[in-house]
């Protein structure tokens, strides 16, 4: 399998669907499709009809609003 990861940041979840001409995880796609609902009806019907190129500034739109979640550092081994 290829090491193509969701495009959200320290995201590395196996790609589930294309966000414009990236992919996301399928939690992140979930998100993704509730945030469009959010935006109105108008949104999917236009979403639909876009190029994947021009969808990448949509999905880069809704990728801003993604709070990243820091990554755990190992505690110091003691001894």
């Amino acid at each position: 399998m290829s090491d193509v990861h969701c495009m959200i940041e320290n995201c590395r979840a196996n790609v589930y669907a294309p966000a414009g001409t990236r992919n996301v995880c399928k939690e992140h796609f979930l998100s993704f499709l509730t945030w469009r609902r959010r935006r109105g009806p108008q949104m999917f019907m236009t979403y639909a009809g876009m190029s994947m190129e021009q969808r990448d500034g949509i999905a880069a739109e809704w990728a801003k609003t993604i709070r990243v979640e820091e990554i755990p550092t190992a505690a110091p081994l003691k001894g």
